[in-house]
């Protein structure tokens, strides 16, 4: 019944930006925390970037001063916006969020994913 819908992914060149959404639906109370995660081909999944429901942020290495991760509650809406991208952002970006789906139980969800990709 919960879900979570990515959008935004694309083909980009080296040095360009893309915006990447999620959308959550379904019925619960509130959404405690969301993130974005990547998976290169042959790689791990790996943690991009975190929000918390108050705006606290958690943000990878690799990710520090390039993306902002950003929230609108009213929307239940995750964004991730990706600037200066390098050919190593090349990935499947994941949403990933833990929902209060009553006030005694919460469960983790994934998107299905979008591909993003760097290339010249």
């Amino acid at each position: 019944q919960v879900q979570l819908v990515e959008s935004g992914g694309g083909l980009v060149q080296p040095g360009g930006s893309l915006r990447l959404s999620c959308a959550a639906s379904g019925s619960f109370f509130s959404i405690n925390y969301m993130g974005w995660y990547r998976q290169a081909l042959g790689k791990e999944r790996e943690l991009v970037a975190e929000i918390t429901s108050g705006g606290a942020t958690i943000y990878a290495d690799s990710a520090k001063g390039r993306f902002t991760i950003s929230r609108d509650n009213a929307k239940n809406t995750v964004y991730l916006q990706m600037n200066s991208l390098k050919l190593e952002d090349t990935a499947v970006y994941y949403c990933n969020a833990d929902f209060r789906i009553t006030i005694r139980r919460s469960e983790n969800h994934w998107g299905r994913g979008t591909q993003v990709t760097v290339s010249s």
